[in-house]
Parts: structure tokens; sequence; C-alpha cells
């Protein structure tokens, strides 16, 4: 049974504390890393139960999940390489995805607990630097919907400081598809641009940023306004590169968010783990890199596919 991926899923300060205890005990008896990044309620508790173990290495709860799920994938890996020691293959990680009480959030860290899932088992077939990760989740604060998903989407469990199957685990790629991409309201008014049979790139974006500078947005919007057209233009890019015309697209500029949908005629993308890291490693100059960047700049996006093609539709909350 691979331990690479466990979750420790408990409602009181003892559970918490006696699982990770053990799990990190017993990767400090091997000589491994370990590393924590925990919430700080959560961090308080246990750097009172670790006290005993000045080599743990803590880490800010926000270097790994401050810039959302989608971002936290790549920095999960990275936390893995920055602290393996020379001659130690295997780093224990404990982490504690804690999402934003809005539940339109929720469906981002759901994708994260069944990618990052995902890229461990993967790493462990590919027999790559391992990574032996353990999940905290306090019901106690945790919404039931995400505690649903990590139930789901770790194939052990830390059950009284022990290591054990769990039968409620569910194949990642099969866990992605079936989550329920939820009606966007926004969708059902007039949207700000409306263009169909796109072709000409650089036109729509002067379109699209002379219409979003006329919208009513609210004071401080600008950065979040860029970094979304660039998650546009690359999504229409993509779809005018790989997908099959005619490519259309419509922009809504709410309140309180912006929406966006790009549609083409194509297949559409058949893996749902693409974009959840760049296409080409670290070396973002090699291109291949829109739809991770896209991740990285929208609070959601959501990829769906039908018979008469792809539905991409990204969304930024506005401050």
């Amino acid at each position: 049974m691979s331990g690479t991926h466990r979750a420790l899923i408990g409602a009181s300060d003892a559970a918490l504390t006696e699982g990770t205890t053990a799990f990190v005990e017993a990767g400090l008896d091997h000589g491994e890393p370990v590393v924590v990044a925990c919430t700080a309620v959560t961090g308080e508790l246990l750097q009172k139960a670790l006290a005993d173990h000045p080599e743990v290495v803590w880490v800010e709860w926000d270097d790994v999940y401050g810039n959302g799920p989608a971002a936290a994938i790549t920095a999960v890996r990275r936390l893995g390489e920055r602290h393996r020691a020379d001659g130690v293959a295997v780093v224990r990680l404990v982490l504690e995805p804690f999402a934003d009480p809005d539940p339109d959030s929720w469906r981002e860290w759901q994708r994260y607990d069944a990618v990052l899932d995902h890229q461990l088992h993967e790493a462990e077939l590919l027999g790559d630097d391992p990574l032996q990760v353990l999940c905290l989740c306090d019901t106690r604060r945790v919404p039931e919907p995400l505690v649903e998903a990590a139930r789901a989407t770790h194939p052990s469990l830390q059950v009284d400081g022990q290591q054990q199957p769990n039968p409620g685990h569910v194949d990642a790629e099969a866990y992605l598809l079936a989550l329920p991409v939820p009606a966007e309201p926004l969708e059902s008014t007039e949207p700000l641009v409306s263009a169909d049979g796109v072709r000409d790139l650089r036109g729509l974006r002067r379109d699209l940023s002379v219409r979003a500078s006329d919208a009513t947005l609210p004071e401080g919007s600008g950065p979040a306004l860029e970094d979304f057209l660039l998650a546009v233009d690359e999504m229409t890019t993509n779809a005018l590169r790989h997908g099959r015309p005619p490519v259309d697209l419509r922009l809504w500029a709410g309140e309180k968010r912006l929406v966006c949908t790009i549609t083409d005629h194509g297949a559409g993308l058949q893996d749902p783990f693409i974009g959840y890291g760049p296409a080409h490693g670290a070396d973002l100059s090699l291109g291949g890199m829109g739809l991770w960047l896209a991740r990285q700049l929208c609070d959601h996006v959501d990829i769906t596919t039908a018979e008469d093609g792809v539905r991409v539709r990204l969304t930024t909350d506005l401050p």
C-alpha cells in the first residue's frame, strides 16, 4: 500500500496532534526531512506537540497556498525540491489545504486535492524522488463538501497514528470529470463584449481593452482586470491554434466578478490534468503554458466538452 498521499481527518486537537506526530516521527526516524505548512490555528497546536523536534521545518501557509489552489500544485512540488537533503530521496510534507468560506471557491480546492493525488501517484510510478504527503482536515473548521473531497482523493488515511487503506478513494480522473460546473448568473445578462468567428487577435485585444476600460468596476480592480484579460488572450490563442473554428467569445463585467467564455468546435481537452503545471516544466521560454497561466491568473477555469465542441469559462472575483 502506498503512503505517498494520505489524509488525517480529525475532529479534535488530540486526533490532529497524535496522527501528525506519528507521521513526523516516522520520517525523522528514517532521516527524512519534514516540512509543515499549516494555518496559524493548526500550526500553533502542532508546534507545541512537536516542540521536542527542532529539525522540523515550518513554512508559512501563504508560501504554499497564498496564490490559490491551482498555484499550490506547483508550490507543493517545489517545496519538496527545496528541502530535499543530499543523499535522502524522501521528503515528508504536512499540509493543510484550507478554503475560503465562500462556497463558490470550493470546487477549485476539490480539484486541487484530485490533481495532487494524480501527480503524486504518477511520480511514484515513474520512480521520481518521492514525497510523502499528509493532508490535515479538521472537520470542525472544514465545510462538509471539502471533507468529502478529502475522503475521496486520498488513497490512504492516517487513523490512530497508523496508515490505513481508504475504501472511499476515487480515481482522480473520474473524480475531476464528475465534478459539476455550476451555472454563472452573469451569463444570462447582456455581455460587455460579443465576438463571433474570432480571427484577428490584435483587433480583439484592442476591443477588449477599450470595452473593459469603459465598464464600471470596483476601485482597485485594475490589476485583476489586467490579469484576467491576459488569461482571456491566452485561452483565445489556444482555441485558435488547437481548436476548430469558429471561435466565439463572450465577456461580462459585473460588480463583483469578470466572466469570459471562449468556445470552439474542436474535440476539446481529453486530459483533465492539463494546465496544472507548465507544459515544458520549469523552462517557461518553451511555451505551452497558456492554460497553466490562465489557472494562475483566474479564480476559476471551467472546461466543458459537448458534442459540438469545447467551452472554456474564465472567472475572476473583483476586490
